[in-house]
C-alpha cells in the first residue's frame, strides 16, 4: 500500500463512507411519528393559528370557520391528498371569493357552495385532468393572486385604521380619506406593532437571531401586539369565539341557479389551481433539500385534487371556509424537515386542540392585529419577482389585465379576461412575422423573423420576387414553426431559383442533413445550403432531413444539433464520406483504413502535416486559415468538423446577440469580480453552473483544481501568476476553489505509488499529497456534505482537497494581504456532476460542511 494512501481504520468513518451491501431486515410495521414530523407540525401550527383567524376575519365569516378549515385541511387533505408535505387550509387567495359569496348568499349557502365545489373537484380528480390546470399561463395565475392581494390589503387597511371595510375595492378607496380623518390611535398602534414585529423578526442578526427565527414571525407579531395591548389597557375589538353549540353548519343553497353555478365554478377554479401549483412548488422545494425527494415521493396531482375535494366537502359540511393548499405553511413544513404526511395531519390535530382548549387565550387577540397580519400577506401576494418574470417573458399585458380585472370586476371575470388576452397575445405572436430583404456585397439576404404561416406567404413571395435571377441568396428562418403553405411556397421558389443558375443558402434554428422526399416535416425549419449543381445528388445521399428541399451542402451535413445541444456529448450523426467510400461497402463515415472505434486523428497511416483531401477531391494546406461562417469550410475529421460547425453556428446565431456586449468588454477591458479556480474536467462548465456571462469570471483550470503553495519547487508559476494578477491587477472580490465528483486526479492520487516513473502528470499531482495527508490525519474532522457523508473515498478526497487548496491560497502574499484588509473573501465549492447540484463550503476546521446551493422560495 502506498504511503500516500490514508490507512486509518476508524470504524465510525468506515461506516459513513462504505454503505452496507445488503439492507437490514425490515422490522414489524407499527405506527410511529418521526421526530422531524412532530417539530414540523408544531411550527406549521404556530403559523396556521393566527392566519386562520385573520383570513376568517377578512372574509366576514365566523372566526371558528377558519379553525375548522385549518383542521380539516390538515387532517383530511393531508391524509388523502397526493402531495405529502403540502399543508392545506383557509388560503388568502380565496378571501375575496369567499367574502363576496357571504355578502351575496349568506354564510350557510356559502358553506353549501364549498361542498358543491368539493364535489366538482372530486369529479375532476376522477377524470384525471389535474395536469390540464397547469396549462394556465403563469401570468394569469400570478395576476389573479396579485389582484386578490390588492383587494385584501385595501379592505384590511380600514380595520387597521380602526374602521370597517366596504363591499368593493372602489368603495374602500372612496371611503379611505374619511377613514384617515377619523382613525383610531389604539388600533393604529397595535397594527403598527404587529407589522414592525412581522418585518423585523426574520432579520435579527447573529447567533441569537438564528435561534429566535425558529419561532414563526406571525406568532411573535400577534402575541407581541396582544401583550402590549393588554399591558397598556387599550380598549379594542377583540376575537369573539361563540360557543361551538351555536356554530352554523351548511344549509341548502338559496339563490339564482346561474349565480350559484358561477360561484361553484369560481371556488373550484381558485381552489384547484392554487392547490396544484402549490404541489408543484413543494416538489421543487423538496428536491433542493438535503436528501432530496428520495424519502418523499413526488406529488400525484390527480390524487391531490381528490384530497382537496374531500376536504372541501367536509369543511363546508362542518361550517368551515373553503380549503386549498397554502404556500406559507407548506414552505414552513418542508423547511422544518418534515418527512411524511404525518406532520400535516398532526398540525390539524393541534388546531382542533387549540380550538377546544385555548378559547380564552384566543379571545385576547385584537382584531386590528389580525387585520395587519392579513394585510401583510395580501401585500406579499403582489410579488416583484413574478412581475419581473412575466415582464422578461413579454407577458406583462396579460398579468396587468388579469390583476385589474380581479380587483375591479371579480376573480372569475378577471381570470376570464386574462385568458382572453393571453389567447389574443399568442395569436398575435403567431401571425406577427417580419420579412426583410437587403443586399450585402453581392449577396441577397432574406430574413424571416417569427413563425412562418400561410398568413405570411404573400409577404414572403413578395420579398423573394425581388431577388434577381442567378444571384446568391441567404434565407434566414428565425422561427420554430413553418406550416405546409409556407413550406410549399419556399420550396417551389428554391427549385425555380436554382434551376435558373442561382444558389440558395437556408439558415435557421434547426440543422438538418441532406434531403429525402419521403421524410418531409413541415413543422420545423432547417439550416443549409443548396446549389443548382448539387440539389439532386444530395437528396439521395442523406436520408435524414427536415424538408425535402431545405438541405445542407456536404461541408455541413454531419450534425443535427441545435445551437443549445452541441455540449450534450455532440449527439450528431457520423458524416458521410465521398461516394466511393460508400460504394466499397464500408460503413458510411468510416475511414477505409481505420479500425472500428478508432479516433479519426489516430490513423497510423496519416501524418498530421500532410495535405488533407476535401470531399471535392481538392487538397487544403492546414497552415492556411480560412474565415469561418461562409458557405464552405475545409474538410476535417469528425472532431474538427464539429468544431467548425459549432463556430459557424456561433457566428451565425449567437454572435449577433452578444456582439454589442463583447464590443463593450473589448473597449472597457476585463473587470471580473471573481476568480474561479476549478478542474480541467470537460464536464465542468463554469459559465453554466454559475449562470455567468462574458467578463464575469476570471477562470483558472488545471488537473485537480490544485493551488501550488508559494515557493513550491515542483509547482507551477502559472497558477500563482494568475492569482497575483486577479488579486492585485483585476482586484477581484472573491476566489472560489471548485472541486467535483468523479475527479480523475483524486482517483490517481489514491492509486499513486511512490515507485512509479515520474511523468509530468505525476509530478503535478504531487501537489495533492497534502490533501491525502489531511485526510489521513485523525486530529482533523473530515469534510462532509449536508445531510450525508461522502459516498466513497474518492468523494471524501475531493471534499478534503477543496479545503486544503483554500489553505494554500491563504499562504500567497497577495491573497493574505487582501484578506487582512477585508477586500477579498474565499469560497469552497463542490459540484456533483451526476446530481447537477452545487454544494458551498459553510464551516471551517470544526464541522466542515458543504451545504446545498439554491433553495426555492414559496410566496404567500
Amino acid at each position: 500500500m502506498s504511503a500516500c494512501v490514508p490507512t486509518r481504520t476508524d470504524s465510525k468513518r468506515t461506516q459513513r463512507i462504505h454503505r452496507p451491501h445488503s439492507p437490514p431486515s425490515t422490522p414489524p410495521r407499527r405506527f410511529r411519528i418521526a421526530g422531524a414530523d412532530v417539530s414540523a407540525a408544531i411550527a406549521v401550527f404556530l403559523i396556521a393559528l393566527p392566519l386562520s383567524l385573520g383570513i376568517a376575519l377578512a372574509t366576514g365569516a365566523p372566526l371558528q370557520a377558519g379553525l375548522v378549515a385549518a383542521a380539516v385541511g390538515g387532517i383530511v387533505a393531508g391524509r388523502i391528498g397526493g402531495s405529502p408535505l403540502q399543508v392545506s387550509g383557509p388560503a388568502a387567495g380565496l378571501t375575496v371569493v369567499t367574502a363576496d359569496l357571504i355578502q351575496r348568499y349568506g354564510w350557510r349557502t356559502t358553506c353549501a357552495i364549498t361542498v358543491l365545489a368539493g364535489l366538482a373537484q372530486l369529479g375532476l380528480g376522477c377524470l384525471r385532468v389535474a395536469r390540464t390546470a397547469l396549462a394556465v399561463s403563469p401570468a394569469i395565475v400570478h395576476g389573479m393572486l396579485a389582484g386578490i392581494g390588492v383587494t385584501i390589503a385595501v379592505a384590511q387597511l380600514h380595520i387597521v385604521l380602526g374602521g370597517t371595510p366596504q363591499s368593493s375595492v372602489l368603495a374602500n378607496l372612496r371611503a379611505l380619506p374619511a377613514q384617515l380623518a377619523g382613525l383610531d390611535p389604539a388600533a393604529v398602534a397595535v397594527s403598527a406593532m404587529t407589522l414592525t414585529l412581522l418585518l423585523l423578526w426574520p432579520r435579527i442578526p447573529g447567533r441569537a437571531g438564528r435561534l429566535l427565527r425558529g419561532v414563526p414571525a406571525a406568532l411573535i407579531a400577534v402575541s407581541g401586539a396582544t401583550a402590549a395591548a393588554a399591558l397598556a389597557g387599550l380598549v379594542l375589538p377583540k376575537v369573539d369565539l361563540p360557543s361551538w353549540r351555536s356554530h352554523a353548519l351548511a344549509g341548502l343553497p338559496e339563490g339564482p341557479a346561474l349565480g350559484l353555478v358561477a360561484a361553484v365554478l369560481t371556488t373550484t377554479l381558485v381552489c384547484s389551481v392554487q392547490s396544484l401549483l402549490g404541489a408543484v412548488a413543494v416538489d421543487k422545494l423538496i428536491a433542493t433539500r438535503p436528501g432530496g425527494p428520495a424519502r418523499v415521493g413526488r406529488s400525484d396531482l390527480d390524487r391531490e385534487l381528490l384530497g382537496q375535494g374531500a376536504a372541501n366537502i367536509v369543511s363546508g359540511t362542518l361550517g368551515g371556509l373553503p380549503v386549498a393548499g397554502v404556500a406559507v405553511r407548506s414552505s414552513a413544513n418542508v423547511q422544518s424537515g418534515a418527512v411524511s404526511r404525518n406532520s400535516t395531519m398532526l398540525h390539524g390535530v393541534l388546531v382542533v386542540v387549540a380550538a377546544l382548549l385555548m378559547v380564552p387565550i384566543l379571545e385576547l387577540i385584537p382584531l386590528a392585529s389580525l387585520a395587519a397580519l392579513v394585510m401583510a400577506v395580501g401585500i406579499q401576494m403582489v410579488s416583484l419577482h413574478h412581475i419581473r418574470t412575466v415582464t422578461r417573458h413579454r407577458e406583462a399585458l396579460v398579468y396587468a389585465v388579469t390583476t385589474l380585472g380581479v380587483v375591479f370586476l371579480g376573480v372569475l371575470e378577471g381570470v376570464t379576461l386574462g385568458i382572453a388576452v393571453a389567447v389574443a397575445v399568442a395569436l398575435h405572436r403567431l401571425t406577427r412575422t417580419r420579412i426583410t430583404h437587403d443586399e450585402q456585397e453581392g449577396v441577397h439576404h432574406v430574413h424571416v423573423r417569427g413563425q412562418l404561416t400561410f398568413l405570411a406567404v404573400p409577404r414572403l413571395s413578395r420579398a423573394l420576387h425581388h431577388v434577381p435571377q442567378g444571384s446568391h441568396v441567404v434565407v434566414e428562418l428565425d422561427g420554430s414553426f413553418m406550416d405546409h403553405a409556407a413550406y410549399e411556397a419556399l420550396q417551389d421558389w428554391q427549385k425555380t431559383h436554382t434551376a435558373q443558375g442561382g444558389t440558395v443558402e437556408l439558415a435557421g434554428r434547426r440543422v438538418a442533413t441532406g434531403a429525402d422526399p419521403g421524410t418531409a416535416d413541415p413543422g420545423t425549419t432547417s439550416t443549409g445550403t443548396a446549389t443548382g449543381t448539387h440539389a439532386d445528388t444530395d437528396t439521395t445521399s442523406a436520408p435524414h432531413t427536415a424538408h425535402p428541399a431545405l438541405h445542407l451542402g456536404s461541408a455541413r451535413a454531419e450534425c443535427q444539433c441545435r445551437p443549445w445541444t452541441p455540449w450534450r456529448n455532440h449527439r450528431c450523426e457520423v458524416p458521410r464520406l465521398a461516394p466511393p467510400a460508400a460504394a466499397s461497402g464500408q460503413h458510411p463515415g468510416r475511414h477505409p483504413d481505420r479500425q472500428p472505434g478508432q479516433h479519426p486523428s489516430r490513423n497510423p497511416d496519416r501524418h498530421d502535416d500532410a495535405p488533407r483531401p476535401t470531399e471535392a477531391g481538392q487538397t487544403t494546406d492546414p497552415s492556411v486559415l480560412t474565415p469561418l461562417g461562409g458557405t464552405s469550410a475545409p474538410a476535417a475529421p469528425l472532431g474538427g468538423r464539429q468544431l467548425v460547425h459549432g463556430i459557424t453556428t456561433f457566428q451565425r446565431n449567437t454572435a449577433p446577440l452578444v456582439r454589442g456586449e463583447l464590443a463593450r468588454l473589448a473597449k472597457e477591458g476585463q473587470r471580473p469580480t471573481q476568480l474561479f479556480l476549478t478542474c480541467a474536467d470537460s464536464r465542468l462548465v463554469t459559465s453554466m453552473i454559475t449562470s455567468s456571462g462574458p467578463g464575469d469570471l476570471f477562470v483558472v483550470r488545471n488537473v485537480g483544481n490544485l493551488v501550488p503553495p508559494p515557493g513550491e519547487e515542483s509547482g507551477d508559476d502559472s497558477v500563482a501568476a494568475a492569482i497575483e494578477y486577479a488579486v492585485d491587477v483585476l482586484h477581484v472580490r472573491s476566489i472560489t476553489v471548485c472541486g467535483h465528483s468523479g475527479c480523475g486526479a483524486m482517483q490517481a492520487l489514491l492509486q499513486s505509488d511512490p515507485g512509479q516513473t515520474q511523468t509530468p502528470l505525476r509530478r503535478w499531482l504531487r501537489l495533492g499529497v497534502p490533501s491525502l495527508e489531511r485526510m489521513a490525519d485523525d486530529r482533523r474532522p473530515w469534510p462532509r456534505l449536508a445531510g450525508r457523508a461522502a459516498a466513497d473515498a474518492v468523494e471524501q478526497l475531493c471534499l478534503t482537497n477543496v479545503v486544503q487548496q483554500l489553505e494554500h491560497l491563504r499562504a500567497h502574499e497577495s491573497v493574505a494581504r487582501a484578506l487582512r484588509s477585508g477586500e477579498l473573501e474565499l469560497h469552497g465549492l463542490y459540484f456533483h456532476v451526476g446530481e447537477a447540484q452545487a454544494y458551498l463550503l459553510q464551516g471551517q476546521e470544526e464541522g466542515v460542511v458543504f451545504d446545498h446551493v439554491g433553495a426555492v422560495d414559496l410566496t404567500a
